[in-house]
Order: structure tokens, then C-alpha cells, then sequence
């Protein structure tokens, strides 16, 4: 059998991006399990919600929105750290990049790691990748949680830490007076997770509860089609932590009997396909996924940096 293209760089179709308007000043964009990035109106302002992997890209994102509003841009909310969701950042020309205290920390210590590996193993994202001036620094954090005034009647937009999750850092940004939620990677609808820099017990419990909690009617995730409703946004979260727990239970039940991880890969591969192999990303991501959960497993708590060498060494064992 041959191998499979490494990660994504056989994707080099174009999705169609669709601008849907949620509530009144409240977009999304999303483009058939794509990364979705997102907008919000202040009384005078927009607090983008994602930044996209490059500045051509997000330039395009741009384009469409100024078709409904043309606010200036105050503040660029940044869920995590990953360059597809940040590297963007400089085409917004945002007076205040917001982020988790963790998220800054995360790319002092493995941006440019990040950079190389995911514009690799993702090159249609990477949009005229000579556009991007550099690493994405926030020029504000938060540690628990923090709110944004949007003036007017418009309510206030909150922006919370509820755990560790996809990453050490990811935050999400909640509508209380729309009940519209946008969850960044910590919840997909119908499109794989990326865990490979995780936590998935945090992840798969308090986490995933505590978002749960919060009763969302609307929720746009990292990607996929926006969830409507509170059946449809329980469903998501609930597919999201159904991943988890049976990669948790695949992978313990091989690394708890002294298998390999080749075994573990093999094992959980065959379990989540049926339900989730025809999602977006799906065989690009486990065994980035099942990797990162081993080692977890074996009692590295802090993910080990992702390069492109590493990237590939992982991709030869598992899906060679």
C-alpha cells in the first residue's frame, strides 16, 4: 500500500468560504472545515475574533466583512497560539491583540517551531506565506477572565479561560446577550481535533464542561459549520468529547499492556474512523493526536515542541 500524502500538503482544493451574520454586528466565517474566524461590533469598534495563517489571507476575510461594516478594528482576539489562527494578525491593524497570559508564554518559548510545522503540514492555508512580517505578539493578556464594553446597547463580550484544553492557553469569547459562543479549537463541529499539543483529560472533562455550562444557543467552533441551537451546540461539544474519550480509552488500554505505539495508533484509528474518518483533517491529525496522548500517558505533562523534522518522523511511523 502507499503512503499517504504527508498531513495535508494533497489538500490543495480551495473551499468556499461563506459569511454568515448571526445576530446583529455578530459574523462568522467559515469555509467547509477550514479554521472559521469571527467578528463582533462594538458601538464604534469590531473585535476580531482569529487572525487566519497569513496576512493575504486575512486580507481576504476583510474584504467580505467590510461589505457590512467598515469599524475600525480595535481588538484582535486570539484564541491560541497556533500560527494558522495568528500569523495573519498585522493585516487588522488592531490597536490591542488579546490573549491568555499562557498563549504568550507559548509563543516566546515555540512560535517559530509552530511557524515551520503547521504552514508544512498545511501549505494551501499558508497564502502567500512571504506576507507574514513575523511572529504574532499580544499586547494584552488575561489569566481567568476578562469582558470587552461594546458600548452602546450592544452588551459586553467575555473572554474566558476555562482550562487546559487543545492547548495549554486556548480562551473563548461568549455573547452572553446573543448566547453566541465562539469556542476556538476547544469544540469542532464534524471536523477532526487536533490534540496535538493537548491536555485531553482536562480537555474531555471540566473544560468541556464548563463550556457546557454556560447554555450557548450559537456556537462557532474552530471548524466546521456553525452549530444552531442548543441541541446542535450540545451535540457538538458532546461529538468533541466523544473524540477524546475514545482516544483516551484506545490508546490507555495499548500503553497500559506495554503495546507500541504504532499499536495504540492502529487501535485508535479503527475505532474513530466510522464516526469521524470522513471529517476534515481527520488523517492528518491522529497521529499528531495519538503521539501527544502517549507521551501524556507516559508522564510528560507539557507537550513536546512540534518541528518539521519531528513532524515527519512521527508521520513515517504512524501513517507510513
Amino acid at each position: 500500500m502507499a503512503a499517504k500524502p504527508f498531513a495535508s500538503s494533497a489538500d490543495t482544493e480551495a473551499k468556499q468560504q461563506t459569511l454568515e451574520v448571526l445576530a446583529d454586528g455578530v459574523y462568522a466565517l467559515t469555509a467547509e472545515g477550514d479554521p472559521n474566524v469571527g467578528a463582533i461590533e462594538g458601538e464604534d469598534f469590531l473585535v476580531a475574533f482569529e487572525a487566519l495563517a497569513t496576512p493575504t489571507a486575512a486580507r481576504e476575510w476583510l474584504t467580505e466583512l467590510r461589505k457590512h461594516t467598515d469599524k475600525p478594528v480595535r481588538y484582535l482576539v486570539l484564541s491560541h497560539y497556533h500560527a494558522v489562527r495568528v500569523l495573519g494578525a498585522s493585516a487588522f491593524d488592531a490597536q490591542i491583540v488579546l490573549t491568555h497570559e499562557k498563549t504568550h508564554e507559548l509563543i516566546r518559548e515555540r512560535g517559530k517551531e509552530d511557524w515551520a510545522s503547521e504552514f508544512a503540514r498545511m501549505p494551501r492555508l499558508a497564502k502567500d506565506a512571504d506576507s507574514v512580517p513575523g511572529l504574532t505578539w499580544p499586547t494584552q493578556t488575561f489569566a481567568d477572565r476578562t469582558t470587552i464594553d461594546l458600548g452602546g446597547d450592544r452588551g459586553e463580550l467575555v473572554l474566558e479561560y476555562f482550562g487546559r484544553g487543545h492547548t495549554e492557553g486556548d480562551i473563548v469569547a461568549w455573547l452572553p446577550r446573543h448566547k453566541i459562543l465562539f469556542a476556538g479549537d476547544l469544540v469542532e463541529a464534524q471536523a477532526a481535533l487536533y490534540t496535538g499539543d493537548a491536555f485531553h483529560m482536562d480537555w474531555a472533562g471540566e473544560t468541556l464542561d464548563r463550556i457546557k455550562a454556560l447554555g450557548a444557543e450559537m456556537l462557532v467552533g474552530g471548524r466546521g459549520a456553525v452549530s444552531r441551537g442548543r441541541e446542535e451546540v450540545d451535540a457538538a461539544i458532546e461529538q468533541t468529547r466523544n473524540f477524546l474519550r475514545v482516544m483516551i480509552r484506545e490508546v490507555g488500554a495499548v500503553h497500559g499492556r506495554g503495546g507500541t505505539l504504532k499499536e495504540a495508533f492502529e487501535a485508535t484509528h479503527a475505532a474513530l474512523v466510522g464516526d469521524y474518518g470522513h471529517w476534515p483533517i481527520f488523517e492528518h491529525c491522529l497521529p499528531f493526536d495519538v503521539s501527544r496522548l502517549w507521551d501524556e500517558l507516559s508522564g510528560i505533562e507539557r507537550p513536546v515542541i512540534w518541528t518539521a523534522e519531528r513532524d515527519r518522523q512521527v508521520w513515517d511511523q504512524l501513517q507510513g
